[in-house]
Formats: structure tokens, sequence, C-alpha cells
């Protein structure tokens, strides 16, 4: 990991959404907005990636006048800016989403499962769903069943649950038990999202590589959860948020403040654009 500013041919910076770009309170600051203003003068591209569902990022990109592919649940579905137009989505399979809701259940934590357009649960007073409704700014649909044969084209399945030592034991027996063709990662600490091996962040890399024409080399990704890993590992220059943990910290070239201090903002300055190459 290094703290310098060494010249970075960069041209777009891909950043995650919680706990990177807005505040704990889910608040996109001046500093942030001013910053992505100040890519955009420099002739420096912008997209974001979040586990959210794209709809529950429309706040984003109208205030951030997004002009890249929106890459939502985590590359699970990808759309133009419109927030409309799908580009491509990763289904999960029936088999699948049977054996990932066997797995929550088992572990003790309640399950959100959610298709390209619509968000499912069963309890809508069970714990984080008028927090995330409020986040994304849409309400959840509620069902009595959510199992593979009542839900068809699901995306992703989010296990939630305050309990840490919980959510570490599941995300730990998610990998045995769904195989290689499934990915479960903690996008936030009480949630593990479950979604098809091809949608991961490290593929929205290389997703807008190709859709761009921009090297992975010349593009920056910002995060703070172990799922913004996978796009550390695939772009030219990485930076770990303040508030991350330890662990994802290490895998980042650079690190920041955290989100509550401007850390994107700061990182945006002094790593991409004093670090820029004339």
């Amino acid at each position: 990991m290094a703290n310098d500013t060494a010249p970075h041919d960069i041209a777009l910076v891909l950043a995650d959404v919680d706990g990177t770009l807005v505040t704990q309170e889910k608040v996109l600051t001046s500093a942030a907005r001013a910053a992505v203003d100040e890519l955009r003068r420099a002739g420096i591209g912008f997209a974001i990636t979040s586990g959210r569902p794209p709809r529950g990022m429309a706040m984003l990109t109208g205030l951030l006048g997004i002009d890249m592919p929106v890459a939502g649940f985590n590359g699970g579905v990808i759309v133009a800016p419109d927030l409309a137009t799908v580009l491509s989505a990763h289904t999960l399979a029936a088999a699948a989403v049977g054996c990932a809701m066997e797995l929550l259940a088992r572990h003790g934590l309640d399950a959100w499962v959610y298709t390209e357009t619509r968000w499912l649960v069963r309890d809508p007073a069970a714990p984080h769903v008028d927090r995330e409704a409020r986040t994304v700014q849409f309400a959840p649909e509620v069902v009595r069943d959510l199992d593979a044969g009542s839900v068809q084209e699901v995306v992703k399945i989010v296990g939630v649950s305050d309990d840490a030592a919980r959510m570490r034991a599941c995300a730990e027996a998610a990998g045995q038990a769904l195989g290689e063709d499934v990915v479960a990662s903690l996008s936030q600490p009480y949630y593990l999202d479950i979604t098809q091996a091809r949608a991961n962040k490290g593929a929205v890399v290389d997703a807008l590589s190709e859709r761009t024409g921009i090297a992975r080399t010349r593009i920056a990704t910002i995060g703070d959860m172990p799922n913004d890993v996978a796009m550390f590992r695939r772009a030219g220059v990485s930076i770990a948020m303040g508030n991350a943990e330890d662990k994802v910290k290490q895998q980042a070239r650079y690190v920041t403040d955290s989100n509550e201090e401007d850390g994107f903002a700061k990182a945006i300055r002094r790593f991409i654009l004093q670090g820029a190459r004339p």
C-alpha cells in the first residue's frame, strides 16, 4: 500500500456508493459533488457501482450528471444512465436461490430477494427494511413466499442481521454451500449479498473497460467493503476509504479519510487530480 501521489494516466473513476461516495446518513456532500465536477472538467469520466438496485441510485445520478453505465446489485444488472435500459443482467439459477434461502434460514438471517425491478421481503418491520427504503427511496413488496418456485429471475439475495457472529458464520459457510457459480460477500456489516459469480465489482471494471474502450490500467476504483476488493484488483489504481477494515485497506494502493470526513473528495483531489499525468 502506498501513500504517495505518483502520476497516473486515469481516464475513469469507478466509485462504490454506500460507505464511500455518501456519508453514513446517505448524504452526498457538497465536497463530493464538487470533486466529481472537477473530474469532469479534467476530462476524467465518473461511474458508480453498488449493491443497491439501479433505481435506488436515481437520486445520485441526477445530481452528479452520470453519463456512464450504472452497475447495480454489485454488477448483477448494468443499466444505461437512464436507469431503465438494461445493458446486461446475471440471474441466479433456481437451485442456487433455494440453497441460498436455506443457508440464510439455517443461520438465522432475514432474507430479501431482488429481481431487476422488484425488492421482495416477507416482513416490512424486519431490521433495516425501513432504513433501506429511505436509502433507495422506494418501498419493498411484501410477499408470503420467497422460494425459487415463487420468484423468478432473481438477481440478488440479501441476508440481513445485526448479529456480527451470525453474519461471519453465514458468510464463511456460503463459499462451500453455494458453489463456484455464486458469490457471497458483505456489502455492509449487516448485509450479506448473494449474487451470480459474474455479478461482482471486478467484472464491472471489465464491463466498463469494454464499453468505453478505456484500458483497465486507466481506471481508478474507490470503496470501503470486502466486496470492493474485486474491483481494486482489476483496476490500475485502487483507493480504500478510511472507514474500511484493515484487510480491505491492505488490498488498496492508497488509503484516504473516512466517508464522514469527505474521504472521497480528498482522494479524488490527492490521488487522481494532483497525481494525474500532465
